[in-house]
């Protein structure tokens, strides 16, 4: 359930960001636009320091705005994924810890059966010198 959920808002993440896209673009070509009908008209002059007209400005300042959106959201987007891998991070950090534990526990447990095994086995072996000796004699 939680796979379905986590499709569907990356597709409306997608679906947003497609559309800031496609918003950014649209404003870059209507001011790509205006600026070539500007340059076209009869009597403009050709030179880049002359003021903009306002229509022209607030076209820039539209497109401005247009990438500080993009640029804001994938900011915020970056900052989420900075945030959910230093999460993960510490998760899998935790979990090595756990598993090495885990592993000295299992260590410590296998040396202490092989002792108890030895012991075993040399009772074993001296029960049975014994118990032949009793049978030979």
């Amino acid at each position: 359930m939680n796979v379905i959920r986590s499709e569907k808002i990356e597709s409306t993440e997608d679906d947003s960001n497609l559309a800031a896209v496609s918003e950014v673009e649209a404003g870059i070509r209507d001011f790509v636009r205006n600026d070539v009908a500007y340059l076209r008209r009869p009597g403009t002059p050709a030179s880049t320091e002359t003021a903009l007209e306002p229509n022209g400005e607030a076209t820039v300042n539209n497109v401005n705005s247009l990438i500080q959106r993009v640029a804001g959201t994938s900011l915020a987007e970056i900052e989420n994924l900075i945030s959910e891998l230093e999460s993960l991070r510490d998760l899998l950090h935790a979990e090595g810890q756990r598993v090495q534990r885990e592993i000295s526990g299992y260590a410590q447990l296998s040396q202490a059966a092989m002792k108890s095994t030895r012991m075993i086995a040399d009772n074993v072996t001296q029960w049975k010198r014994a118990a032949d000796g009793l049978r030979n004699s």
